[in-house]
């Protein structure tokens, strides 16, 4: 494929539904170079998820997709494996009362006092207040239908904190570094969806009037300087900080849920805390463009990511080594090998349970799509990417909670 440089797990192709999504992104007249194709790519909704895609004076909504900001975050704690007790059970019971899952959200607005009342709540009340103000002053917002503008309003400040299903996780992991780690996976939720399937309608629409011809309509845009554009930039924006801040709120409820079942002296020794589905505003030298990434983690010089594995595999922090070959990105998971409704057909529930042996976990059929097997090998996917990061923990779960 032309325009594009990939980075390859051994023995994993490329699916053909996922190469002709690459093949019809690399020929937009809208892109400011080649595309980077990251080793856990696989077809997606929209675009390529695995995909790094720089455009000049334009943004496809579709390729950013309908979870905006959606991303990782974890915290070294001060724990060592042996301080955890033997049976997890009622540590998975108290995060699951803690933290709504799956549709739940919490029970009414403003739910989260119990957070903001924390020491590691505190810092959430300005942020979220900020967030109200600027929520309500989208332009976007107002091109919602009226059918789910009130639901999507309503919904906004129940879901903060809350962790969504699909492939969203929380996880107790031991690194090799001895220590306990605390990991999720979640992004803006249905507010965000609700502001991403609006844009995406209006980019086909105006692609439409414009007479653009695409291979795709997932791959519409919008056009820098438009309305629609400038709505879309402030709409992307609010999102991702709303997502961060659903991580930072959900770490601070997941902390008081597991407090005491641990040592008194439990503290965090760091935080880390990216997304892997976002647009970015990238000034240089000589030009300037926009670089979205779909499922793709920045990968700068020294900084660090997570790269998770499946609910029976391991995951990685890593460290960026700043390549601009791949635009300073690396992959931002394993990277499914099978589709949801394949993992159901090929594998049974007594397969999820021997795959997640000594994980504390759900095993039953609602998450058999969410087997490890449906998921790439994790550690062909961080060696085929050794010129982006390189590995600084290796992490094991030894809980899961899924949506």
């Amino acid at each position: 494929m032309n325009n594009v440089k990939l980075w390859l797990a051994q023995d994993t192709p490329i699916e053909d539904k996922a190469r002709e999504q690459i093949q019809a992104m690399s020929e937009l007249p809208i892109l400011a170079g080649h595309i980077a194709i990251m080793p856990d790519v696989h077809w997606g909704k929209g675009a390529t998820v695995g995909s790094v895609i720089p455009t000049t004076g334009a943004i496809i909504p579709a390729a950013v997709g309908v979870d905006i900001g959606c991303g990782m975050a974890a915290v070294q704690t001060t724990i060592r494996a042996d301080q955890l007790p033997d049976n997890l059970s009622r540590i998975r019971d108290a995060i699951e009362e803690a933290i709504p899952v799956g549709f739940n959200a919490h029970e009414h607005d403003r739910a989260l006092d119990q957070v903001l009342a924390l020491d590691t709540g505190k810092p959430f009340a300005p942020r979220l207040r900020e967030l109200r103000e600027r929520f309500n002053n989208l332009t976007l917002h107002d091109h919602l239908p009226n059918k789910s503008k009130h639901r999507v309003e309503a919904a906004v400040w129940k879901q903060v904190g809350t962790l969504g299903g699909g492939n969203h996780f929380i996880e107790l992991q031991i690194g090799d570094d001895g220590f306990l780690w605390l990991m999720l996976h979640s992004g803006s939720r249905n507010v965000g969806k609700s502001l991403a399937e609006v844009a995406i309608s209006l980019a086909r629409q105006e692609a439409e009037q414009r007479g653009d011809i695409l291979g795709d309509k997932d791959l519409a845009w919008l056009v820098e300087g438009s309305s629609s554009f400038v709505a879309y930039v402030e709409t992307l924006s609010w999102a991702q900080d709303y997502a961060r801040t659903n991580r930072d709120m959900m770490l601070a409820l997941l902390w008081r849920a597991i407090e005491p079942f641990l040592p008194a002296n439990m503290a965090a020794k760091q935080i880390i805390n990216c997304h892997h589905n976002y647009v970015e505003r990238v000034v240089e030298e000589n030009r300037v463009y926009w670089l979205t990434r779909k499922g793709a983690v920045s990968a700068k010089s020294g900084e660090l990511g997570i790269i998770p594995g499946s609910m029976g595999t391991a995951s990685y922090i890593v460290r960026g080594k700043g390549n601009p070959d791949s635009y300073y990105s690396c992959s931002h998971g394993a990277g499914r090998r099978l589709s949801r409704n394949q993992a159901k057909k090929q594998f049974t529930v007594d397969d999820l349970i021997a795959q997640t042996q000594g994980v504390e976990s759900r095993k039953d059929e609602a998450v058999l799509d969410e087997i490890p097997a449906a998921y790439k090998d994790v550690d062909a996917v961080i060696q085929a990417q050794a010129d982006l990061i390189e590995p600084v923990v290796k992490l094991k779960q030894v809980l899961c909670v899924k949506g």
